[in-house]
């Protein structure tokens, strides 16, 4: 009979390496943001009818609740 004690242990590793690495991306995006934030001021992003939409079908296509806060 197979052993599959071995390949679980190998993709839990792999999943773990993959959701430190996500949490990583995430986290250097907000601070991107926040720099980016801080270069407008106090000034109010200007977005085109085509950027909306843009983003308005990334949240719309999550049910991530993270995501929810980006509608208000």
């Amino acid at each position: 009979m197979f052993d599959a004690v071995p390949l679980r242990i190998l993709l839990v590793t792999l999943a773990g390496w993959v959701n430190r690495h996500q949490l990583e991306v995430i986290e250097y995006l907000r601070e991107e943001n926040r720099v980016l934030k801080e270069h407008l001021g106090g000034r109010r992003l200007r977005l085109t009818d085509a950027q909306r939409r843009r983003l308005a079908v990334k949240v719309t296509a999550s049910d991530d609740k993270a995501c929810v806060r980006c509608r208000r």
